[in-house]
């Protein structure tokens, strides 16, 4: 008998989304010196890249970790609806006192995930905000 291996699925998804960095807590000044072009008055957009990884047994019945379909539609419904051409700071709640910095975006996604995801099973959510720049949550 075969001893019961953790293994990983990954479903990726992206949407796209308007932001500005600004913490009210600053001087303008300070603001532009800290977050540079991210802090347009008139906010910047991103193609964001979202990875979300699910750890957990192999299910003897199916074969499965989690089933794949039921994973990319709780992604769609719960992250891509809601901040999917959303401008994050004016038109989503998560970010109304919460600077939507690639850190902070990710670490949302995974809180409203985590409320999906069955406990068992392991969560990662990992953010492209550039192909170059990424986040991943828990670290």
């Amino acid at each position: 008998m075969m001893e019961r291996q953790k293994v990983s699925v990954f479903r990726k998804e992206h949407f796209n989304a308007a932001h500005r960095l600004n913490d009210d807590r600053l001087t303008a000044e300070q603001n532009r010196v800290i977050f540079g072009k991210c802090n347009n008055d008139n906010f910047h957009g991103h193609n964001y890249e979202l990875i979300v990884k699910v750890t957990g047994f192999i299910d003897e019945l199916t074969g499965y970790v989690v089933d794949i379909k039921v994973l990319s539609n709780i992604i769609k419904h719960e992250v891509i609806e809601r901040f999917d051409h959303k401008n994050l700071n004016l038109d989503t709640i998560y970010f109304k006192n919460l600077n939507p910095t690639a850190e902070n975006i990710a670490l949302v996604i995974y809180n409203i995930m985590r409320d999906r995801i069955d406990v068992k099973y392991e969560l990662k959510i990992m953010l492209y905000e550039t192909e170059r720049n990424y986040v991943e949550y828990p670290a």
